[in-house]
């Protein structure tokens, strides 16, 4: 992507040169390396001061597209420091209930993705839909757990932690079959969350 930036503006210097060129200073070129060349009329050189004037616009125009492109592309460190701060908001305090079938543990443990998810959607319209990453610490656990979230650009980077714990009164048994009190019951349980800059 560099490249392509380099060469774009590269070229549109290049033409935008070739049109400043003073017409008597082409003639005399012309008449140096070919003296029989017929002589150039000012109208020609009008138009093509005309056409690399035009095609510099359309180098610059590309030029500035190429940006645009790469910058949609990578997170900045404003993006992900407001993506991870919404993301706590909104974990932090989130409530699910399980199938009221395991008999261990919560089924649900994939914190990386959900926070992975959660970043992402708050990124903002200038941020990428990818390139998100929740790099889990070795020592988590269901219920207790650190992860580093760095995105693709960006060099900020945070340790978001986060802790479940059982809700009971929040727990929820459907009705059975036939209209009468169910035997599953859904326990709930709630999730904590913090960030803070840097990695854990």
């Amino acid at each position: 992507m560099t490249a392509m930036l380099v060469i774009s503006f590269g070229i549109a210097a290049v033409l935008l040169l070739a049109a400043c060129v003073k017409a008597d200073r082409v003639r005399g070129w012309r008449e140096s390396l070919n003296p029989s060349a017929p002589d150039l009329s000012d109208a020609s050189f009008v138009v093509g001061r005309v056409i690399f004037l035009i095609m510099a616009g359309v180098m610059v125009f590309t030029g500035f597209d190429l940006l645009r492109v790469s910058a949609d592309s990578d997170w900045s460190d404003d993006e992900l420091t407001s993506a991870v701060g919404q993301a706590t908001d909104d974990l932090d305090g989130w409530m699910y209930r399980d199938d009221g079938l395991t008999t261990d543990s919560a089924y649900f443990d994939d914190y990386a993705s959900l926070l992975e998810d959660k970043v992402v959607r708050y990124g903002g319209g200038g941020a990428p839909e990818s390139g998100v990453g929740a790099d889990p610490a070795d020592t988590n656990t269901d219920t207790d757990a650190y992860f580093t979230v760095q995105a693709d650009g960006a060099d900020a980077a945070f340790c978001t932690h986060i802790q479940r714990t059982r809700r009971a009164k929040d727990d929820y048994t459907p009705p059975g079959v036939t209209g009468g009190e169910g035997t599953l019951t859904q326990r709930a349980y709630g999730l904590a969350v913090t960030s803070r800059e840097g990695a854990c």
